[in-house]
């Protein structure tokens, strides 16, 4: 039972970090109609920056810092290379984000190095959050790490919950519910929707549409920046990471419906929980295929592709949903759009 809460909030944990960087990029491509190749460049770009504020104002200042200076960034190049090309379509859009992706990891190389850099997180947040104990007469919790005692009891399972992985999920919960209010119950988000839908409209009211689309695209890369943080000392900071979550947001995007903030939220879950479960799951193919009542032949089960475990092929499971997706429901679970 604790190896199944574990992973459940594991996989929920990965699901909500997922989420905080699908929604910026949902954001954007629903207000603008801009698929950001760049996206995942901004969220490595806030870990860095988190570490070296971290490293000269303490922690939780860079925590606030660091997505506030990557938004002014996001900002800056909407305004100067961005809209200079949105007007000869969605192909060029593609190319410069395309492009910045790469400038931007080649400064992260120059400035910060090729390697990973040490971003520990704070004392606060160091240790678990509770612990589950598994005993023979049932399942318990104790908040932060339990005594060595109830541990050392024969037939016990520990399975600690970090507390990095705890603050991870309040902040991306937090961050689901402030942009919903944003978006549906302030004047600011009744200004972004109009700006999209009407554009004419808006600025016959006084609105600078440009301005709003630009505040926005910073808005965007802001929320890269502050999963970026969260990410950065939950897992590690390292160039690599952009590439490393930077195909499975795109993932996120389309299963859960290009636009779709909500649909954003439940694939984040969704592809969180399978792909983590999946990784904790060391059976092959064949085992897991006669488990459930298909029964296979000596020759069919010895198969060098049926051999592989479920864990092994766990990587390629988002795409493959993405896949299925595309074929039975290109809108996406809960989008109305296309593209």
């Amino acid at each position: 039972m604790e190896f199944f809460t574990i992973s459940m909030l594991n996989g929920l944990s990965y699901g909500l970090l997922l989420f905080m960087l699908s929604s910026g990029l949902t954001l954007i491509f629903s207000m603008m109609g801009v698929l950001n190749f760049a996206h995942a460049s901004f969220y490595m770009l806030g870990a860095y920056i988190a570490y070296s504020v971290a490293r000269i104002v303490g922690f939780w200042p860079g925590l606030f810092i660091a997505p506030i200076l990557v938004g002014a960034l996001g900002a800056l190049f909407e305004r100067s290379c961005l809209r200079k090309v949105h007007k000869y379509g969605h192909v060029p859009e593609l190319l410069v984000t395309f492009g910045i992706s790469y400038v931007i990891l080649e400064l992260v190389q120059l400035i910060w190095g090729r390697t990973a850099v040490g971003f520990p997180p704070p004392a606060s947040l160091q240790g678990p959050a509770f612990t589950l104990i598994g005993a023979p007469d049932g399942l318990s919790l104790a908040w932060g790490a339990a005594p060595a005692a109830a541990c050392a009891a024969a037939g016990t399972v520990c399975s600690p919950f970090p507390a990095t992985r705890g603050f991870m999920m309040l902040v991306a919960v937090a961050m689901l519910v402030a942009l919903w209010l944003l978006l549906t119950r302030t004047r600011i988000g009744l200004v972004i929707q109009a700006a999209l839908t009407h554009p004419e409209m808006a600025e016959s009211l006084g609105h600078n549409v440009p301005r709003v689309f630009m505040l926005v695209f910073g808005a965007g890369a802001a929320l890269a920046g502050l999963a970026g943080v969260i990410g950065g000392f939950t897992f590690v900071t390292e160039p690599a990471m952009a590439a490393t979550v930077g195909s499975v947001i795109f993932v996120v995007v389309v299963v859960g419906g290009m636009g779709s903030l909500a649909g954003a939220f439940v694939a984040s879950l969704l592809i969180g929980v399978v792909q983590t479960f999946a990784v904790a799951i060391d059976y092959s193919l064949a085992a897991a295929l006669d488990a459930i009542g298909m029964k296979l032949s000596a020759e069919a089960a010895s198969s060098s592709l049926l051999s592989l475990t479920v864990s092994q092929v766990a990587p390629i499971l988002p795409y493959l949903f993405l896949v299925l997706i595309l074929i039975f429901r290109p809108k996406g679970l809960l989008g109305t759009r296309e593209g």
